[in-house]
């Protein structure tokens, strides 16, 4: 786990200083910083739109007596977004508005859940056995 925390928080800003880098020589400095600035109020706006749709949901549900379940998911796949996007960059602003679209989010939610099933099954212990 150290290592992939390790890796995570040195190889990401390094690619990140690496494509501003590069997108600046191309389009200029100036222009590197707006297209940025841009990324993050879209992605800041599109994060809030996201989060208020996913509270009503939530609040529909309980209203209903259901429970939420993947719609809290939703809303901490949003927040996580809104964290990354606050970052600055290309990558992590790519990262933070695909965890936005509901089309990409849903995706990674299967992936999210076969991940857990999987450690949960790995860790069950088979009662028949003793």
């Amino acid at each position: 786990m150290f290592v992939k925390l390790f890796l995570a928080f040195t190889l990401i800003p390094v690619a990140e200083i690496y494509l501003l880098i590069k997108l600046g020589g191309a389009i200029g400095a100036l222009n590197t910083i707006l297209v940025v600035i841009l990324t993050a109020v879209a992605g800041a706006y599109l994060a809030r739109l996201e989060g208020a749709r996913t509270l009503m949901q939530i609040q529909t549900n309980m209203e209903q007596g259901v429970m939420p379940a993947a719609e809290l998911i939703d809303a901490v796949i949003i927040f996580l977004a809104g964290i990354v996007l606050l970052t600055p960059g290309f990558l992590t602003d790519a990262a933070g508005l695909l965890l936005l679209f509901p089309l990409t989010r849903r995706y990674i939610k299967r992936w999210l859940k076969s991940r857990i099933e999987g450690k949960m099954r790995s860790r069950t212990i088979d009662i028949n056995r003793f």
